[in-house]
């Protein structure tokens, strides 16, 4: 099966646009006050909106309140939601919208076990680990921690670039790939032709 792609971070219509046009299957926004790429919900109804009907449309939250999780769905034309933070399966569960649950890759994290805790969970996006980051901070992690990991679960993220993402396809076998940092020219700002050679890279392994 071809490794489907996510963009994420994406803050205008037009890298949207291109996201999709490069060949991405789904692209993430930011829902998330404290990052460098955060949005708000009018600009993710405009990226909504200039997008084709079959790109998914993924919102990115950490540790919101839920109410305000399921309006900026609601309003922003979410497809599913990815929830990047502490959110505990209580919370999770609660939800009335599908969800992947990101799960930051600690030395002493046990990926089988961390995600026996989410049931309900659509799928599992492994990102690296800062004690003091929610994603977004451009390493890599050990990605053979994963190759245990059941592909329809599973999807890698953390310092993904054109020239590396190909390693991680044949490490990890993943249902997707995950990417920000990697495919812009600064926070927030996607460089075209990088996304285009990413999801090349991805999807020819």
């Amino acid at each position: 099966m071809t490794t489907k792609v996510k963009i994420c971070g994406i803050t205008t219509p037009e890298d949207g646009v291109a996201a999709e046009e490069a060949g991405a299957d789904a692209i993430g926004m930011v829902f998330y006050a404290g990052s460098k790429r955060a949005i708000d919900t009018s600009q993710g109804v405009a990226i909504t909106r200039a997008l084709g009907p079959f790109v998914t449309v993924v919102g990115l939250f950490v540790n919101e309140y839920p109410q305000v999780v399921e309006a900026i769905y609601r309003q922003a034309g979410l497809h599913l939601v990815q929830l990047h933070g502490d959110e505990s399966p209580a919370y999770c569960e609660q939800l009335s919208m599908p969800y992947i649950k990101a799960i930051r890759m600690a030395p002493d994290l046990d990926p089988q076990r961390e995600m026996a805790s989410y049931p309900g969970a659509v799928g599992f996006l492994f990102d690296a680990w800062q004690p003091d980051q929610y994603g977004g901070t451009g390493t890599q992690f050990d990605w053979r921690r994963l190759r245990d990991v059941s592909a329809r679960a599973l999807i890698v993220a953390g310092g993904l670039t054109p020239d590396n993402v190909a390693d991680a396809v044949r490490v990890t076998s993943p249902y997707a790939v995950d990417v920000s940092g990697g495919v812009e020219r600064s926070p927030g700002v996607k460089d075209h032709q990088l996304m285009r050679r990413f999801v090349k890279s991805a999807k020819h392994v």
